[in-house]
């Protein structure tokens, strides 16, 4: 059949994109505008070989095979067919696992049943060279493309190279046609506005068991010995103060505040720093429960309709890109923009810093879809989890600023 086929290996595509453009493989590093990458792949495809195009395959790996956004976004184009393999992690380090076979088998089959007369290879695995060559036998003439590489050298296995019969690059002008690096700030999120009931917990002198405990932990950790004598940043000779490592306390520490005997009364029920989770609220011992204020607030499931979920289901697939500050906007947005009763967000925003575990709970599974869980134990990264809670803080602070402002400054006067 007088036809093209394009097999690209997503990962060596878009982690040697990555290399090029922003200095190293990790693709979190680049943005990438699927719908130009394939249309250029097509284009492309269709100049070299001469041939109309038939079907680009996507081998990617994703987490148990469980298709992302950027697969579901592929996946519906027009002539595109995503393969899935595993997506391990293994020492801090996401790992594909059956991409290779799957390209190997496809390939084998499709020369096999002479579905085309040319096969565009975007990978450089040496691991696909016998199915190279059992291509080439059955009569299919095979295009090998690189891309081009960061230092100049190449970045594909040389026997592959060596054994296909034709040979492109592709270029920093091409790739970025459709790929961009992103632009780190440092941070996920732009800082907070100082709350003073959090200063207060911060700020707080820690009970003399704690500053044991912390004491015999810094000793068996031979870290630095503290000078008694010293008086750092001001502070009187004999004031209690956090030992050094524990500038902020730990769940535990801020229950032992409010036991007996310490120092509760100086400091407010309010200022009490809760945790939540993926999980829910668990309740620690000796800390404040949460108001039925919070408990009351609706969830996003309970404000959804049948019709507005499949909406947010399109949405999520072609326009939510997953980076977790967008994600946890995109929920405050739609939890915010369906309140039947808009006081309700009054509350949310007191009770910052802390989402209600009803809600944040569901953020959290929510993200999850976007492949933000660590593989390994199924909690999303600490970083990441701060990121999300970022975004969602960041939209309900626009939403109640914009709520508070007058009319003439709503209007653009």
């Amino acid at each position: 059949m007088d036809r093209c086929i394009v097999l690209v290996d997503a990962g060596y595509l878009l982690g040697a994109a990555a290399s090029l453009l922003a200095g190293e493989p990790s693709r979190s590093r680049i943005t990438v505008d699927h719908a130009a990458l394939i249309q250029g792949l097509r284009e492309r495809a269709e100049s070299e070989t001469q041939r109309p195009l038939l079907r680009i395959y996507w081998f990617d790996g994703a987490p148990d095979r469980v298709p992302q956004p950027e697969h579901r976004r592929l996946r519906v184009m027009p002539r595109v067919t995503v393969r899935l393999g595993a997506l391990t992690r293994s020492d801090g380090r996401w790992a594909q696992k059956g991409v290779d076979a799957a390209m190997h088998a496809e390939l084998t089959e499709l020369a096999r049943n002479r579905a085309c007369s040319d096969i565009v290879l975007v990978t450089g695995d040496g691991d696909l060279l016998p199915g190279m060559m059992a291509a080439k036998e059955h009569g299919v003439a095979v295009h090998l493309w690189a891309v081009q590489a960061a230092d100049g050298d190449y970045n594909q296995s040389e026997d592959l190279v060596a054994e296909a019969d034709e040979r492109r690059v592709l270029d920093r002008a091409w790739i970025t046609k459709a790929v961009r690096p992103k632009e780190l700030t440092g941070v996920c999120a732009p800082p907070p506005a100082p709350r003073p009931e959090i200063a207060a917990i911060l700020s707080a002198p820690l009970p003399e068991s704690a500053l044991a405990a912390a004491a015999q932990r810094a000793e068996e950790e031979a870290a630095p010995a503290r000078h008694a004598d010293a008086a750092p940043n001001g502070r009187e000779p004999g004031e209690q103060r956090v030992p050094p490592g524990k500038a902020v306390p730990t769940p535990k520490d801020l229950a032992a505040l409010r036991g007996p005997g310490t120092q509760a009364a100086q400091h407010p029920t309010s200022a009490t720093l809760r945790w939540s989770s993926d999980k829910g609220w668990v309740e620690r011992p000796g800390g404040a429960p949460e108001g039925p204020e919070a408990a009351a607030l609706p969830t996003l499931a309970q404000l959804t309709t049948a019709e507005q979920r499949w909406a947010d289901r399109e949405e999520d697939i072609t326009t939510v890109g997953g980076d977790p500050f967008e994600v946890g906007q995109v929920f405050a947005r739609r939890w915010m923009t369906r309140l039947p009763e808009q006081h309700n967000l009054q509350k949310l925003s007191a009770m910052y810093p802390r989402i209600p575990h009803r809600v944040d709970g569901e953020l959290l599974r929510y993200a999850a879809r976007f492949g933000l869980l660590a593989h390994k134990d199924d909690q999303i990264d600490e970083h990441d989890r701060y990121a999300i809670r970022a975004g969602f803080w960041r939209e309900v602070d626009a939403r109640t600023a914009a709520e508070h402002a007058p009319a003439g400054d709503r209007a653009g006067d």
